[in-house]
């Protein structure tokens, strides 16, 4: 099980850093198309590509951030109620979104295999297969399905989720 469990770490880790990566990406893509602008020069597609980048921060992102406990829960009901019935509340919590996600994932594989298959290709200047920023969309959303899957399974076996605080509020009172 810890072979499992660094592994899956690392991927929402990797994801991650892959997200922060594409926030890297649209910023030079902003500041390429500014010069380009300024010189007279034309940078054909590179909206497009910001907004795949943006897409594709936002997707990988989420199961990160799910782990850090960034994500928005309503915990003023979860901290108000005894141990026992908390403990239902985010089974149920847990398992209804790993439901979604799993569900959104799916659909979201056969939108991307469709338009390889009908080989989509975007009405911009970038003319690039659809498929290709599409995907990150399954892979991000398969990463997800997987991090709440490993939460509700972790809530089921432990009594507790996987979630750590990130945040700088509250250290030093």
């Amino acid at each position: 099980m810890g072979m499992i469990r660094k592994i899956l770490d690392f991927l929402y880790a990797a994801a991650g850093v892959l997200a922060a990566v594409c926030l890297i990406a649209i910023l030079s893509l902003i500041v390429v198309q500014m010069i380009a602008r300024w010189t007279g020069e034309v940078f054909p597609g590179a909206p497009n590509y910001a907004g795949y980048a943006m897409a594709a921060a936002s997707f990988l992102a989420f199961a990160n951030t799910l782990n850090r406990g960034a994500h928005i829960r309503v915990s003023i009901l979860l901290n108000a109620v005894a141990p026992g019935p908390k403990r239902l509340l985010e089974i149920w919590c847990f398992g209804l979104a790993a439901a979604i996600a799993w569900y959104f994932t799916y659909y979201a594989y056969w939108f991307v295999h469709w338009s390889w298959k009908f080989n989509e290709i975007s009405q911009g200047q970038d003319a690039i297969h659809l498929w290709i920023p599409q995907s990150v969309m399954v892979i991000g959303g398969g990463l997800l399905a997987l991090a709440l899957t490993d939460n509700l399974i972790h809530v089921l076996i432990k009594g507790k989720h996987r979630m750590i605080r990130d945040s700088v509020e509250g250290h030093g009172e």
